[in-house]
């Protein structure tokens, strides 16, 4: 019998699967010559069920300049899966619009050394980056528009979403303003049925709406002004509530800080009878101290999404009327609710990283924009437009326990407020986001002072908070008076709180309210000269814009100081003449002092307040470096949001 002419090969160690042998057939850097691949190796690439993760870390092994080096491969990878997606092919689209994203990620986060012509030369080449990103543009809004299935729209988003965010300071991303993905993207949103499907699409609005925006006139910032589509915006404003709620939720796993009502096992160790209560199936939640690191890398990258909600609102008048007024859906919370949530926590914990700071920054500009509309403002105050809101309460101080279906939406915000000035205090004062809390604060108590509302609250609270911030701008006056921000919240601060004082009783529930004001001022009485000492000499940018309109020189910070001192002074006064008179010793109770305060309100000389409720509504052109900023934040966090990092 003759011998077979086959030869009998050994077993492999190890398979690999045949989509890895095409990424290491193409993305060869031994300095081999580039040649044109096949039609047949491309048919293949993209039957092949792609393998994001073996693709990514082809790729991270690649430096810049390899690429360079390999860009006849990277050109042909970008320009066949833009012409796989044209033709519609079922699941190769899908493959190549994963290929995509995880292609342009990596690759655009790459360190080039001229970042702009150097992405262009690996992806299309300088002398077809028209032709091939026109198509681009025209293959993505084509499949977002009519895709065949959601998820194929989605991931067609997300490559979108990639090549906006890792692109973002080049100019590729101007020819998805050539070619407009507001339609198709709106589109979109109207026709899945899922509200969390709206946080991809959002938040790729929200980076295209900021790109470049202070050097032209943004197409995606004008769309924003004129879209009325009530159907469309309440399907955002869902969908924000639903990611709002989500990332909420990644706070609560790291510390559950519900109050706990009385149950069972409560109410057995109130009594002393603790070892007869039935044990808790999970464990308990450490401290939040002890996770400070966990806290430090929150909010999750989906925040990213609140810059969009930033534009929307400070753009569009019918989104902001729905954000707020939007009811529950059931067993949800509203998404003003879960907005609301989300900003307290985020800035509970504003301290523990800049990024915190920054979108707590954003979400307290997007409420100012909010309450310096009178018509949104009053829906605030609307006790018949309250709906529960799960604040804060992961550290001590905590606020005070309240009945939540019973109290208009400002309460909820003046909790915020108060909570941020509470819990943020540091010696290295992040000044700019105290500024635009006691901003939000003089709005609140300008809108109750021009209506003479009465608002129910735990005033005695916001008074000793803000109290406490003037104490600590004392306390640190040498190592804060050199920052340039610090003039800005001075004149908000003393505005606010000569506003209260001059016309507390336009707005305060009872005189007991207003004497218990006057009360805690001659608490701190010892205070406010050496506050004013401290800032006499306080310098003050040009550019620095006035709270108020039309500022006088009795609405001056150096007046307003002396007006707080003044009412101080007056009843410190009748103190002294009390002790006087030998009744009641040397040593006045609190009942004493509440006594002579009562009497004293009527001799009260009361500061003038006129023009303290007036100020100047938000200009986004004068807060530029912040938008910059926040918008930078929000780019990077998109981007590692697509990566899946």
């Amino acid at each position: 019998m003759e011998p077979s002419p086959l030869t009998r090969q050994g077993r492999p160690s190890s398979f690999q699967p045949k989509i890895d042998s095409l990424y290491e057939q193409l993305f060869q850097t031994d300095g081999n010559e580039s040649a044109e691949l096949s039609d047949g190796f491309w048919k293949e690439f993209f039957l092949l069920r792609p393998d994001k993760s073996s693709l990514q870390r082809r790729l991270e092994k690649i430096d810049a300049d390899e690429l360079l080096q390999i860009q006849a491969e990277t050109q042909q990878l970008f320009r066949r899966a833009i012409a796989q997606i044209t033709s519609r092919n079922g699941l190769s689209d899908e493959t190549a619009l994963d290929t995509l994203t995880v292609f342009l990620d990596v690759v655009l986060a790459k360190r080039y050394t001229n970042p702009s012509s150097e992405i262009i030369t690996v992806l299309a080449g300088l002398d077809e980056v028209d032709d091939v990103f026109l198509d681009f543009a025209n293959a993505i809004e084509t499949v977002i528009r009519s895709g065949e299935s959601v998820e194929i729209r989605q991931k067609a988003i997300e490559v979108a979403i990639a090549l906006t965010a890792g692109a973002y300071q080049t100019s590729l991303v101007s020819y998805f303003a050539h070619r407009d993905l507001f339609p198709c993207l709106m589109k979109y949103i109207q026709d899945i049925d899922t509200h969390i499907r709206v946080f991809e699409p959002f938040l790729l609005l929200g980076l295209l709406a900021n790109y470049n925006k202070f050097e032209f006139r943004n197409p995606y910032r004008s769309r924003l002004e004129d879209f009325v589509n009530d159907v469309a915006i309440e399907k955002v404003v869902r969908g924000l509530g639903a990611v709002c709620s989500r990332s909420r939720d990644r706070y609560v796993g790291i510390q559950e800080d519900i109050e706990e009502g009385w149950t069972l096992s409560s109410t057995l160790k109130y009594i002393g009878l603790g070892a007869l209560a039935p044990s808790r199936s999970s464990t308990p939640n450490p401290n939040a101290e002890d996770n400070k690191d966990l806290f430090a890398t929150l909010p999750e990258r989906d925040a990213s999404v609140l810059l969009a909600t930033y534009d929307f609102t400070n753009a569009n008048k019918v989104f902001c009327f729905n954000l707020v007024t939007a009811p529950p859906e059931p067993k949800l919370e509203s998404p003003f609710s879960a907005f609301l949530s989300l900003t307290s926590y985020i800035l509970h914990h504003a301290h523990r990283s800049p990024r915190a700071t920054l979108y707590g920054l954003l979400n307290l500009t997007t409420l100012r924009i909010i309450i310096e509309d009178q018509s949104l403002c009053t829906k605030l105050f609307d006790p018949t437009v309250s709906n529960p809101v799960r604040l804060c309460r992961q550290r001590q101080p905590l606020l005070p326990s309240s009945n939540p279906a019973a109290r208009p939406l400002a309460a909820t915000v003046l909790d915020i407020a108060l909570d941020t000035i509470n819990h943020n205090l540091r010696r290295r004062l992040h000044v700019p986001l105290y500024t635009a809390t006691t901003n939000i604060l003089h709005r609140l108590l300008s809108y109750l002072v021009t209506t003479r509302s009465r608002l129910p609250y735990h005033w005695p609270l916001l008074w000793q908070t803000l109290l406490s911030l003037l104490r600590f701008l004392t306390t640190y006056s040498a190592s804060l008076i050199h920052d340039p921000d610090l003039p800005a919240l001075i004149d908000v601060l003393l505005a606010t709180f000569c506003l209260a004082v001059g016309a507390g009783d336009a707005f305060l529930p009872d005189t007991a309210a207003y004497d218990d004001l006057f009360y805690k001022l001659v608490e701190s009485a010892h205070l406010l000269p050496r506050f004013k000492s401290a800032f006499a000499n306080l310098s003050r940018p040009t550019n620095t814009a006035p709270i108020t309109p039309n500022v006088s020189s009795s609405t001056s910070p150096a007046a307003l100081v002396d007006a707080l001192i003044a009412v101080a002074r007056h009843f410190e006064t009748l103190l002294e003449e009390e002790r006087g008179k030998g009744k009641v010793g040397k040593n006045l109770g609190a009942k004493e002092v509440g006594r002579v305060i009562r009497a004293g309100v009527e001799s009260l000389a009361v500061p003038d307040v006129e023009g303290l409720e007036k100020w100047v509504r938000w200009r986004e052109a004068e807060e530029r470096g912040m938008v910059k900023r926040v918008g930078r934040c929000a780019v990077e966090d998109a981007r590692r949001v697509v990566g899946g990092r």
